[in-house]
């Protein structure tokens, strides 16, 4: 149920003791004016009287007011996509939240992604997830994210998300989770490789490694070489599973990449990925998208979700989807200890 925030008033019944408390003092105080024929005397015991009995009533009111409290709001209600990077967003949103004062319930790798978490939003099972620019843009709004500049993007989202949903979108965290073109380290520097475009010439000589679902969708490679002109001695399709493995070994010399994938954040190096310098990818950058009535019910909630806004860059997300996707480390342990280093959360 939405709940205005235009009051703060809480509303809250006397417990029966303290009735009986204000009933047996009230009788104690009438019983208390002597008989006196002095009526100055007697008006003085009325004053003191009507004294006693506002005391003893302020003191029943705050006795009551003690035992009501703000009622007990609930867990905030978390959903993540089935990937690392979501998981770990979202042990980072409950650690916020819960240092705001509230408890969380977090749902973790919900099939199908924004196809049916958004729904389950709409419906109110959840309160908040972690959600991607253009996923919104183009998945929920059915909009085409093609040419639209990333500012005008958000602003819109969080209009017609309003509109339309009661949601909005609160904060971008910082990074991109976009398309990119990924190389060996020895690679660029051999063919002095800093951007797609720099791939043009020297292409023929390399050998190209993708998964095949991106080798065959139109806005994927085929998009890719044409608009860059690449023709690459080879193309081959591998799994994507192992396409850094074939990567490393030498066995393909460039493929596609997302900008935080885990394998772009080790520490041993020895991948790049090359800039977009004709901007043909669109922009995934990550924000929460929150039902505005958790707003309301959870006052406090969106300054937490503010906490995340520029947080995190796409080499740092790689990282942390590095340490738990390949070291194996606890994804709640590596939102804790990146928020802590930050100085978000205290250690």
């Amino acid at each position: 149920m939405k709940q205005s925030t235009t009051s703060s008033t809480v509303r809250c019944s006397l417990l029966p003791p303290q009735l009986y408390f204000i009933r047996k003092a009230t009788a104690c105080l009438h019983s208390f004016i002597p008989i006196c024929a002095d009526s100055i005397a007697v008006g003085m015991v009325i004053v003191m009287k009507q004294k006693l009995l506002k005391f003893v009533l302020a003191l029943a009111v705050l006795a009551g007011l003690s035992g009501c409290g703000k009622p007990a709001a609930g867990p905030v209600k978390i959903a993540t996509k089935p990937m690392t990077e979501q998981y770990i967003l979202g042990e980072m949103l409950g650690l916020l939240i819960e240092d705001a004062g509230y408890e969380v319930e977090i749902t973790k790798g919900i099939g199908g992604g924004t196809n049916n978490i958004h729904p389950a939003m709409e419906q109110g099972e959840f309160d908040l997830y972690p959600e991607y620019t253009s996923s919104g843009w183009v998945m929920v709004l059915k909009h085409d994210a093609a040419g639209v500049d990333d500012g005008e993007m958000l602003d819109k989202l969080q209009a017609e998300y309003q509109e339309k949903f009661g949601m909005t979108w609160v904060g971008l965290y910082g990074f991109n989770n976009t398309f990119a073109v990924a190389v060996r380290e020895d690679v660029a520097r051999q063919y002095g490789l800093k951007t797609t475009s720099d791939l043009a010439a020297a292409a023929g000589e390399l050998n190209f490694g993708g998964n095949p679902d991106y080798l065959e969708r139109a806005d994927g490679f085929p998009l890719l070489a044409q608009s860059y002109g690449l023709n690459f001695q080879s193309v081959r399709d591998i799994d994507i599973g192992l396409k850094y493995q074939a990567l490393r070994s030498g066995d393909i010399d460039v493929t596609n990449a997302f900008t935080t994938d885990a394998q772009l954040g080790s520490p041993d190096g020895g991948i790049v990925t090359l800039e977009d310098d004709k901007h043909l990818q669109v922009n995934y950058f990550c924000s929460t998208v929150v039902r505005q009535d958790a707003l309301e019910k959870y006052p406090g909630l969106e300054d937490a979700l503010k906490k995340m806004d520029g947080l995190l860059t796409d080499g740092e997300m790689a990282r942390l989807n590095y340490l738990v996707e390949v070291e194996g480390m606890d994804e709640k342990e590596a939102a804790r200890t990146f928020l802590t280093e930050k100085g978000v959360l205290k250690g």
